[in-house]
């Protein structure tokens, strides 16, 4: 089903209409098997690759970004589609656990127990603007939430709106050619601030998944706390990756390490949630190396175009803050000529205790900005980290023997973020089960939780107890007989039958 939006007036009503819809869909959508729903993903990826070229050319069109950034999130997107399908095919995913009666235990009888995962229900998922495959329509949110069982209203992001209309045209038809309720997939393009607070605030709806900045992320959040009964909302909203970079490794390796730094920053314009956005060093031997081998990687980056002139004139208005701000020194930008759209890559530095003392240098600066924090020693650097907001990632590069004697850098960035990356970079995160994209507030709203891989599906469940059930009503998860060949916890023990 889609549905337009034509004005303010319509709009409580039409989403009423919208999670009613929605909300008789799930009493269906909610008892289908597994095998059934993982027909329905991999019939989206399948569909979402029949488009071809044609959804390429269109993401390029209104996005910016070049065909090859764009196939390979086609090709994520797809196959995360098909991982889901995979996990709810095979079923264990419910974490069902049994725990057998004993009527005859003293003093008091035990009962029958048994649990496991069900779904939420009518899931709000709003597009990202920098994904708009991966992060919007048929991303992380909206598969997660459909493997879970749970139907999903998607409100199209403003600056790709027939991308998304494209995508959702795919899982509208994998629906109908798997005998999936029309309404467990809605598609809305009324990109209106009442729209996205109409379904926010409405009863029926039971989650939403958002990717963002950090004020939209938290004012969804704040709406739905507010409620007479409050929702979660899984918010990926503000991160700068910060990356320690130790004095060992740079006098070996500044020039190389620069060129990975630099191309992490300005790479699709920096337009990443996990773009490094902070580089922690200690002024020793090869910081001044280091700094020069940046700076000649940014003088010569290409200026491009941002996703859309709302991101472009963000990004300039944090930009000139961040240099603007006391004690702060622009090393470098780009020598090219931007346009107002284009990001104008760009480097700064400040002193640590500048950069302590000064709060607006800790928020995310979103396109091909970084910034340096020069330490004086390694105290200094602990007083950095252990200043920063909650991160998506943070990163530690140094030599075999700095890492082995730098335990309490690690631990310190540990406590600050979601995935820490030894001698890499934050950027081209990989989609598998051990993945976690998420964080401590604000890079999210609540960092018990992952937007990215099979684990994300936790997010759109919850933990339902049967007790003294007959066999007869209960799930088949949770039957005695284990029909679908599940791994389970019977009576504090693992057993793994395998599939019959």
């Amino acid at each position: 089903m889609k549905t337009v939006i034509s004005n303010n007036e319509q709009t409580k009503e039409l989403v009423n209409l919208v999670l009613q819809g929605a909300s008789e869909a799930f009493n269906t959508y909610r008892n289908i098997p597994g095998d059934r729903k993982a027909d329905f993903l991999n019939s989206i990826a399948a569909e979402i690759e029949l488009l071809g070229t044609s959804l390429i050319t269109q993401a390029m069109a209104e996005t910016h970004l070049g065909p090859e950034r764009l196939m390979g999130e086609r090709t994520r997107t797809c196959a995360q589609l098909r991982a889901f399908a995979d996990m709810v095919k095979e079923g264990s995913w419910v974490e069902a656990c049994i725990d057998g009666a004993l009527p005859d235990r003293k003093p008091l009888p035990k009962p029958d127990m048994r649990k496991m995962f069900i779904p939420l229900g009518p899931v709000i998922v709003f597009g990202a603007a920098n994904f708009p495959f991966a992060y919007s329509t048929a991303g992380g949110d909206t598969a997660s939430a459909l493997a879970a069982g749970c139907p999903v209203i998607v409100k199209a992001h403003p600056g790709h709106l027939k991308t998304s209309s494209l995508v959702a045209g795919c899982i509208q038809r994998a629906a109908l050619k798997n005998n999936i309720p029309s309404q467990v997939f809605q598609h809305i393009e009324k990109t209106d601030f009442d729209t996205g607070q109409a379904l926010v605030l409405h009863p029926l709806t039971e989650a939403v998944g958002f990717t963002g900045s950090f004020a939209g992320g938290y004012a969804l959040y704040k709406m739905a706390v507010n409620r007479d009964r409050p929702i979660p909302v899984f918010a990926e909203m503000s991160s700068v990756n910060p990356v320690c970079i130790l004095p060992e490794i740079i006098r070996k390796q500044a020039k190389g390490i620069a060129e990975k730094l630099a191309n992490a920053v300005t790479g699709s314009m920096g337009q990443f949630c996990t773009k490094p956005g902070l580089q922690l060093l200690i002024e020793e031997e090869g910081f001044e190396d280091y700094l020069e081998a940046l700076r000649h990687k940014f003088s010569t980056a290409q200026p491009a175009a941002l996703l859309h002139e709302g991101i472009a004139s963000t990004f300039y208005k944090r930009r000139n803050e961040s240099i603007g701000t006391e004690g702060v020194k622009l090393e470098m930008s780009s020598s090219l000529k931007a346009s107002v759209q284009e990001g104008y890559p760009s480097l700064i530095s400040v002193s640590a205790s500048d950069f302590i003392r000064q709060k607006t240098l800790h928020e995310e600066v979103f396109g091909p900005f970084t910034l340096i924090i020069k330490c004086r020693d390694k105290k200094e650097l602990l007083e950095v980290i252990r200043s920063l907001h909650g991160q998506l990632t943070a990163t530690i590069i140094g030599t075999t023997q700095e890492l082995q004697n730098n335990r309490d850098i690690i631990d310190a960035l540990t406590d600050k973020a979601g995935r820490i990356i030894i001698n890499g970079v934050p950027t081209g995160l990989e989609v598998c089960p051990s993945t976690v994209h998420g964080g401590p507030f604000p890079a999210t709203t609540d960092s018990r939780f992952t937007a990215v891989g099979i684990s994300s599906v936790k997010r759109f469940v919850r933990p339902q107890c049967y007790q003294n059930f007959p066999s007869e009503l209960l799930p088949n998860e949770l039957k005695d007989e284990n029909p679908l060949g599940i791994r389970r916890m019977v009576n504090g023990s693992w057993e793994d039958p395998g599939k019959k």
